[in-house]
């Protein structure tokens, strides 16, 4: 993890005039998982979209070059209505068959459900389709923005557990995106703590005092204990 992957420097995002990112500065080197942290309406994922090039912003975003980045976006409801079934969602990437099974077989999904319509998906089963379509094109990078809602307790614990696989697996560089301590702990290497500006950031088990969760939400906060055999 000795090489950076990504350089924010003083990054500031207004949209509609107003102020979405205020002067964010962080690095991630490679191999690296960066949680970023914080309530509804923080910015998280502008911050996502920002990185992708799709927003407007100030600053300097620094890619390493000819980067590869998979994209997990939070929701696509609109893919559920559409007559697809998952073999025909993935030949949208111009995946190969035999392509399309290994990426399944590393997501732990049968190959039965190439013949399953989408909409006809669990939420679960979904979210693992929707990660699968993101590694189709063999990337470096992974940004998952809140890849556990909407899904029940167990089919998060299976999807954190595949997440986990897939850092170990194939060596990825993660950008995760969420507003709830669930897997911070466990799975990231370093925390970003975003309320439209940076409130911390540095290693979960030292930044992540009492006071400054207090801080960053103003509700309830939700815990998720990941139990391991």
């Amino acid at each position: 993890m000795e090489n950076s992957i990504l350089k924010v420097e003083n990054l500031d995002v207004e949209l509609e005039e107003e102020e979405i990112l205020k002067d964010l500065s962080f690095e991630v080197k490679e191999g690296e998982v960066l949680t970023i942290l914080g309530p509804n309406g923080a910015g998280k994922t502008v911050l996502l979209k920002t990185l992708l090039g799709i927003l407007p912003y100030e600053g300097e975003i620094a890619w390493k070059a000819e980067i590869k980045i998979g994209y997990v976006p939070q929701r696509l409801p609109f893919i559920k209505d559409i007559p697809l079934s998952v073999k025909e969602f993935f030949d949208l990437e111009n995946v190969s068959e035999n392509e399309t099974k290994e990426i399944l077989k590393s997501i732990g999904v049968e190959e039965e459900i190439l013949k399953k319509k989408i909409g006809d998906l669990s939420s679960g089963q979904f979210q693992r389709i929707l990660i699968g379509w993101a590694l189709a094109p063999n990337p470096e990078v992974l940004l998952f923005d809140e890849p556990l809602a909407g899904i029940d307790i167990g089919g998060q614990e299976s999807v954190y557990n595949l997440l986990e696989k897939l850092e170990k697996e194939k060596n990825l560089t993660i950008l995760f995106v969420t507003h709830e301590l669930s897997i911070v702990y466990k799975l990231a290497d370093e925390v970003l703590c975003l309320n439209k500006k940076m409130l911390c950031y540095g290693l979960p088990k030292e930044i992540l005092t009492p006071e400054r969760i207090g801080q960053l939400y103003s509700g309830e906060v939700k815990f998720y204990e990941h139990k391991h055999d």
